[in-house]
């Protein structure tokens, strides 16, 4: 069964090149990828990944809230019976922030520079882990 990931883009950030380059690239890996556009509530991120049954949610964020909408994905997953979804962040996130975003419920953080195939071998891991 193919994993399903779920690459969003929370809050007011507008730019959204590395979220589709993320998505194509593990479209190509294998996955099975839901891109849900830039500008999304939350709320509406947790809507769509427990209605798509995906394993992963993927936040790209460059906006700079990244930790306090990663916690809000993570809370509102959790709230929604979907705490068995791991969520990853990508984006513009300084290294000082990672310890946050992971003690937040991030199951992985892959910051702008990360190579792509180092995000798709992490995703494939978390994806087999969960099988």
């Amino acid at each position: 069964m193919t994993a399903r990931v779920l690459v969003a883009k929370p809050g007011l950030d507008g730019h959204d090149r590395g979220a589709k380059i993320v998505a194509r690239a593990l479209r190509d890996a294998g996955f099975e990828v839901i891109y849900t556009g830039i500008r999304q509530k939350v709320e509406d991120i947790v809507s769509i990944a427990v209605q798509e049954d995906v394993a992963v949610v993927g936040l790209s964020i460059l906006s700079g809230a990244h930790v306090a909408l990663t916690t809000k994905v993570v809370e509102a997953l959790r709230a929604a019976d979907g705490s068995d979804i791991d969520v990853i962040v990508g984006g513009t996130i300084p290294q000082s922030d990672v310890p946050k975003l992971l003690d937040a419920g991030a199951a992985a953080v892959f910051p702008t520079s990360t190579p792509l195939d180092e995000l798709v071998a992490g995703v494939r891991k978390l994806t087999e882990n969960a099988r």
